[in-house]
């Protein structure tokens, strides 16, 4: 006679976990919302242990949503569908993050653009350039990625930041590119480099109003440093 199987624990535990979010998600311990975020990934497994492990390996919840893929792919259970969710996760984030600055009347403090940037920017394993162009009143046109680089360096084309100004009718610039080594203070090649675009901007009668360097976890800016 056949007998009926028994549910997979993990499935009861998980239920209770859900229980508990909608009856106070505060309650929960950091390891058990990313026990229930990995649920919705890995569904026919346990995925305590790969929280915990997760955890541990990146000092808590942001740590391990803000991992780079090459160290995520190190983490024993960590497959291609965990990797496709935190890249959408973090792109969720990041336009979460974009939208209020597409709203506000004025981009007039470094700290909102560093914010902006760090969503999209932070965990990345390459630099990437980015800027937000401005009207005559400082409020944001347009939002555009310029160009990637290597893990220290982006590759600068002033002419392709020239033309996007131009071609939003923008009258202002604020440059922003990621540190992957975590230290967010400019070289001596972002130092040449500001200076390079400034110049060329001033010939066609743009502003560049600031130079916002972001790591996962700060920013400099070099506007704010006296350095503009």
């Amino acid at each position: 006679m056949l007998t009926k199987k028994e549910p997979p624990h993990y499935l009861g535990h998980r239920r209770r976990l859900k229980d508990r979010l909608m009856e106070n998600s505060r309650a929960l311990a950091d390891y058990e919302v990313l026990e229930l975020l990995l649920g919705y990934v890995n569904v026919r497994r346990d995925n305590k242990p790969l929280a915990k492990e997760l955890m541990a390996r990146f000092g808590g919840v942001r740590g391990a949503l803000l991992a780079r893929e090459e160290e995520l792919r190190t983490v024993p259970g960590i497959g291609t569908g965990a990797l496709e969710f935190v890249t959408l996760w973090r792109e969720v984030w990041a336009r979460f993050h974009e939208q209020p600055l597409r709203d506000r009347a004025l981009l007039n403090n470094p700290e909102l653009v560093a914010e902006m940037a760090r969503s999209r920017l932070g965990a990345k394993e390459r630099e990437e350039l980015w800027m937000a162009l401005l009207d005559a009143k400082n409020r944001l046109i347009a939002w555009e990625q310029v160009s990637q680089g290597t893990v220290d360096q982006a590759v600068i084309y002033p002419r392709e930041i020239l033309g996007a100004a131009l071609r939003h009718k923008a009258c202002g610039i604020i440059l922003v590119h990621n540190h992957p080594s975590g230290d967010p203070r400019p070289s001596p090649d972002d130092l040449a480099m500001t200076r390079r675009i400034a110049g060329a901007a001033r010939e066609v009668d743009l502003r560049v109003l600031d130079h916002v360097i972001v790591t996962a976890g700060g920013y400099f800016s070099f506007q704010a440093e006296g350095m503009m």
